[in-house]
């Protein structure tokens, strides 16, 4: 079973900067894509940006220009450099990964999600 941990977000004002990460653990598993969605207060749940292991990456248009996704394959983890942040980006941000997993021959198509974490952006 693949589990993402999340660390960052909290409280920034108007024009600041956060960052967020997600590591993934487990065992026999690979990810082919990464990425971050949020869910705005009371709105549902949108994608923010997403990396895949070809080396593609998607923004949402609100975010472009501001947002910065990474990945490090190696520690199977991601980060979102958020700058420019403004009260409209505030939501809780949850990591995403895909992959397929393997288990005695067994291989499956996964899907996993991190426990969420609040950005906050005070106007």
């Amino acid at each position: 079973q693949v589990q993402l941990v999340e660390s960052g977000g909290g409280l920034v004002q108007d024009g600041g900067s956060l960052s967020l990460s997600c590591a993934a653990s487990g065992s026999g598993f690979r990810i082919n894509v990464m990425g971050w969605y949020r869910q705005p207060p009371g709105k549902q749940r949108e994608l923010v940006a997403r990396d895949t292991s070809g080396g593609s990456t998607n923004y949402a248009d609100s975010v472009k220009g501001r947002f910065t996704i990474s990945r490090d394959n190696a520690k199977n983890s991601v980060h979102l450099q958020m700058t420019s942040l403004k009260p409209e980006d505030t939501a809780v941000y949850s990591c995403y990964a895909g992959g397929t997993t393997w288990d005695s021959g067994n291989i499956r198509d996964f899907h996993a999600w991190g426990q969420g974490t609040l950005v906050t952006v005070s106007s």
